[in-house]
């Protein structure tokens, strides 16, 4: 990437990932205190404060990216990030729980991902756009990682309050970042490889791969949130430490999670091993689940445990873009992960929801009980897909065209040994490309794009 290109995908890549931190440093220490300090606490109440950010998020991010295309880029990015602050102020200025859900869902109602990831395509050429999103993928990664270690840490100095308040700085403090260090583009256009089309809806609702995949990442954030219900009860009852104290627990089981995570991916990928690793991550979460549903009394375990559901989770959140990255149609990658992260948002709602009421009937057990029951439906669904095509993506800038000319550009590159697809969209002046890199390669095909 040149100057311009990085400067736009680290200054974005911060934005995004702040703001996430901001959201997941309250996972591991809300549930403790809002039995204590909030009025109107109930298991089903704090489900439901912990997941409401994600029903506002799954609502609004594709309006928000749509938004983006009239009212501009950074502007419903400023906007997204102001209502994001004062969501956090809500909740930090609270006393009772539902407050605290007030607060929760006017955060996610500052939906700026999908038009974060747009502004990034405005900012960068159709060959370095991979790049710049490793970047940000990269950053939300580390945010989540950094989160469960620091929510800890920040909650013996400041509290919970505190915390909404730094994430209500954090938001604000994007601002200026956005504005003064993130480069103007030139214009804004249509991305397909990131933005939601309309017209795409019905092509990708339809594909049973894509759902398959939607489900999994629904699944994945719904035990996640349900897990965190329970998750500071446990370890205070287990291994007798208190919520300032999670995180000596999850710095070492991140960290081995992070070691399995890397060749199982290293697997799946250049060994075209996907299915069998999907499969196997998958199974490591049913484990993990049904493990704390029949014996959660050790010490020991319980951080083994941990440490096998932090796998699992880790190699399904790096595999699921990219599977629907494979699966997307040529040019409807963005409107893929557009139902994607939608799904993912609407398990982080639904998880939060049902582990507060599973919590309130059945105690821990009942909290994993239900993460066992999505895991074996998650399973099941797994087992039965086929072996993903590995496809990867190219984007080139083809020039103008009119219509014709597109279509056939576009039979001719997909004549092409190794191409599954293409296709020519004149209003971007772009060729959405997916090949088997195995079979001919990136260069080969630039010989199409415009000189």
């Amino acid at each position: 990437m040149n100057f311009t290109e990085s400067r736009a995908a680290y200054s974005l890549a911060s934005i995004f990932s702040l703001r996430m931190l901001g959201l997941f440093m309250i996972y591991p220490v809300f549930t403790i205190f809002a039995q204590h300090h909030l009025t109107g606490a109930t298991p089903i109440t704090i489900g439901l404060a912990l997941g409401a950010y994600g029903l506002a998020q799954a609502l609004l991010q594709i309006p928000f990216g749509l938004a983006s295309d009239r009212v501009g880029r950074k502007r419903m990015i400023a906007i997204g990030l102001l209502i994001f602050a004062v969501g956090s102020i809500v909740a930090a200025l609270s006393g009772s729980i539902w407050g605290v859900v007030v607060g929760r869902f006017i955060q996610g109602g500052g939906a700026v991902s999908s038009v974060i990831l747009a502004l990034n395509a405005d900012l960068t050429l159709e060959e370095n756009r991979n790049k710049s999103m490793a970047v940000i993928g990269m950053s939300i990664g580390v945010a989540f990682m950094v989160a469960l270690v620091a929510g800890p840490l920040l909650n013996g100095w400041i509290g919970v309050p505190g915390i909404f308040a730094v994430t209500a700085f954090l938001a604000l403090a994007g601002i200026p970042v956005l504005y003064k260090v993130t480069p103007q583009p030139s214009a804004a256009r249509s991305h397909r490889d990131t933005q939601a089309v309309p017209e795409m809806f019905k092509i990708v609702l339809g594909d049973g791969e894509l759902r398959r995949f939607d489900f999994g990442i629904f699944a994945l954030h719904a035990m996640l949130a349900a897990s965190f219900i329970a998750l500071p009860a446990l370890l205070r009852d287990t291994l007798g430490i208190g919520e300032q104290q999670e995180w000596m627990v999850y710095l070492p089981v991140l960290a081995v999670s992070f070691v399995f995570m890397v060749p199982a991916i290293i697997l799946a990928e250049a060994k075209r091993l996907m299915k069998p690793v999907f499969i196997g991550a998958v199974a490591l979460l049913l484990l993990s689940q049904l493990t704390l549903v029949i014996d959660h009394a050790s010490g020991i375990e319980l951080v083994i445990v941990l440490a096998v559901f932090f796998t699992g989770f880790n190699i399904m959140e790096a595999s699921l873009p990219s599977l629907i990255s494979k699966a997307a149609p040529a040019d409807g990658k963005g409107t893929a992960m557009g139902v994607y992260s939608s799904a993912q948002f609407f398990g982080i709602f639904l998880g939060g929801v049902l582990g507060g009421f599973a919590y309130g009937i059945g105690g821990v057990s009942g909290v994993f009980g239900v993460g066992s029951v999505i895991a074996a439906i998650w399973l099941v669904i797994a087992a039965t897909m086929p072996q993903p095509r590995f496809a990867r993506t190219l984007l080139l800038a083809v020039g103008p065209l009119d219509e014709s000319a597109a279509d056939e550009l576009a039979k001719r590159i997909e004549a092409e040994t190794g191409v599954f697809e293409a296709s020519v969209v004149p209003a971007d002046r772009v060729a959405y490309i997916k090949f088997d890199a195995k079979i001919t390669s990136a260069d080969h095909l630039n010989q199409y794009a415009a000189a």
